[in-house]
């Protein structure tokens, strides 16, 4: 578990697995994608917010999220994704929702390169959301299913990044080093790997990286 101050209060990270997070906040717990092949969400703490990236099967799966879900708890959503869940405060890109102070907006994830055997790309432009959270400050960038894109020079300074890598669906280890020279975040946690050569990718960082894989 990674702990980090902000001056909203201090932020708890878990890794469930794949794309799945725990953040816990000021008594509240945050779940991203959570994916029921990755972790027993019957023994994780009821959510106050579900954040969902977008609708696939390993990033909206109702089978976590019948564990998780209580009639408080609430979503923000992509907007193919908020189509499966009432009542969810489905975002655009750009657009922002205010959780208990925590300003959390939408951005781009998609993909450029990977694409389908009919051509489509795995993760069209427009169909997934990335997140920023704002802790008062103190900035998490949740990248979500994308390659690296243009639209990552425009984030702002990020302090603490979830990044994703594995082929054909997301960054490649050549892509996943480019992104991060781009964000330059000051803390990064690679996620939705398959594998993970950790001295490798650390040794290619730009200074003042810290990765984080726990």
């Amino acid at each position: 578990m990674g702990k980090f101050t902000t001056p909203l209060g201090e932020i708890a990270i878990t890794i469930l697995g794949h794309a799945s997070l725990l953040i816990q906040w000021n008594g509240k717990n945050i779940f991203v994608d959570p994916y029921s092949e990755v972790a027993d969400y019957s023994k994780q703490p009821a959510a106050d917010l579900v954040l969902l990236t977008h609708h696939h099967y390993d990033h909206l799966d109702k089978s976590a999220l019948k564990h998780i879900v209580t009639g408080k708890t609430l979503f923000v959503t992509s907007i193919i994704a908020g189509k499966e869940i009432m009542g969810a405060n489905a975002l655009k890109q750009g657009e922002e929702y205010n959780f208990a102070g925590i300003i959390i907006k939408a951005v781009f994830a998609y993909n450029i390169e990977h694409k389908r055997d009919n051509g489509i790309p795995f993760h069209p432009r427009g169909e997934g959301n990335g997140y920023i959270l704002n802790f008062g400050g103190f900035r998490v960038y949740i990248a979500g299913d994308t390659e690296m894109i243009t639209e990552m020079k425009d984030l702002g300074e990020i302090d603490l990044a979830f990044l994703p890598k594995n082929l054909p669906y997301t960054m490649s280890d050549e892509q996943f080093i480019e992104a991060v020279k781009l964000i330059r975040p000051k803390n990064l946690y690679p996620y939705h790997y398959f594998e993970l050569d950790a001295k490798k990718i650390e040794s290619k960082l730009p200074v003042g990286v810290k990765l984080l894989t726990k």
